[in-house]
């Protein structure tokens, strides 16, 4: 028996390794000569180092716009455009930075084309009316902007485009400039726009693409461990086999079930980030993030009834 309790089994999780193997796998890969590095002890927390390599290696290029004559003279100041793409659309999962790049080159240029026709228009007026028509133009566009901005599917998927669109509309609207200097300054910062997207698409998709698809089907994989756990330790619990040193683990088998139950939010975000992933793993374009959203609900609907048979077994009054 006591052979039995001694044995350890190492259990795979949902990558199909073993954390002690991918441990000691990342501890091989990084070696001593840097000690912060060699901590790094998760597979989580190596993803993450390699985001940063990603994003350093990003500002790098985007940078030689500046350092490079050539490049300086095709795009000019305009050049730290494609600096601030390359800050604000980098993201940990390639979903999301693509989600975000494309929302925001489609706000810039809907924003920029509706600001120019504002300012053509006011030019067009002059005199006192010049400043009336760039009023009631932002203040229509604005509000009805503002407006689809909060309906519920338009804010789940397109909610940061309709910001920049907003924001893009205002700067050119009421920029006070001509039409000519408005469209060559459009067509200037949407060119460097374009450029930092490009290498944010290169870094992300092609050097260790983080997919938020796998990631989602990890974290599904996850919740039926933790849930199989969980209803162990109620099993556990309730034919009273268990010591001092099972009872903790099976309040912490407790703790799974209701991070299962506090699922919600994380899955809907993976979920609308896989939508925007293009064609890679098993599943190519018709990811069925969908349904791991349907799995999940029911998964959750269960934790919360471990949660309540967790409950009843701790009751003093038993049947």
């Amino acid at each position: 028996m006591s052979a039995m309790n001694s044995a350890v089994i190492s259990i795979p999780n949902e990558e199909g390794a073993s954390p002690a193997k991918k441990i000691n796998r990342v501890q091989s890969f990084f070696s001593s000569p840097l000690p912060y590095i060699s901590a790094t002890r998760s597979i989580y927390d190596y993803k993450r180092l390699i985001h940063s390599i990603k994003v350093g290696a990003a500002l790098v290029l985007v940078s030689l716009f500046f350092a490079l004559n050539p490049l300086y003279k095709q795009v000019g100041e305009n050049a730290m455009w494609a600096v601030m793409t390359v800050v604000v659309i980098f993201e940990f999962y390639a979903g999301a930075m693509l989600s975000k790049g494309l929302n925001r080159g489609i706000g810039t240029i809907l924003g920029g084309g509706f600001g120019s026709l504002a300012a053509i228009l006011a030019h067009e007026v002059g005199g006192s009316g010049k400043a009336l028509t760039v009023g009631v133009s932002v203040f229509i566009l604005g509000a009805a902007a503002t407006y689809t901005r909060l309906i519920p599917s338009i804010k789940q998927r397109y909610d940061y485009g309709v910001m920049i669109f907003i924001l893009t509309f205002n700067l050119v609207a009421v920029s006070g400039m001509r039409a000519e200097e408005v469209i060559e300054i459009a067509r200037e910062r949407l060119s460097t726009i374009a450029m930092g997207f490009a290498i944010c698409v290169f870094t992300s998709l092609f050097i260790f693409p983080m997919w938020a698809g796998d990631e989602l089907h990890c974290l599904t994989a996850s919740k039926f461990n933790s849930l199989a756990s969980s209803i162990e330790g109620c099993l556990e619990e309730y034919f009273k086999e268990v010591d001092e040193k099972k009872e903790n683990q099976s309040t912490s088998n407790s703790n799974g079930s209701k991070s299962v139950l506090y699922s919600k939010s994380k899955d809907e975000s993976l979920a609308n980030f896989a939508r925007w992933e293009p064609w890679h793993g098993r599943f190519g374009f018709s990811y069925p993030w969908n349904k791991y959203l349907q799995i999940g609900d029911s998964l959750r609907e269960l934790a919360a009834s471990i949660i309540s048979l967790k409950g009843c077994l701790q009751s003093l009054r038993q049947a």
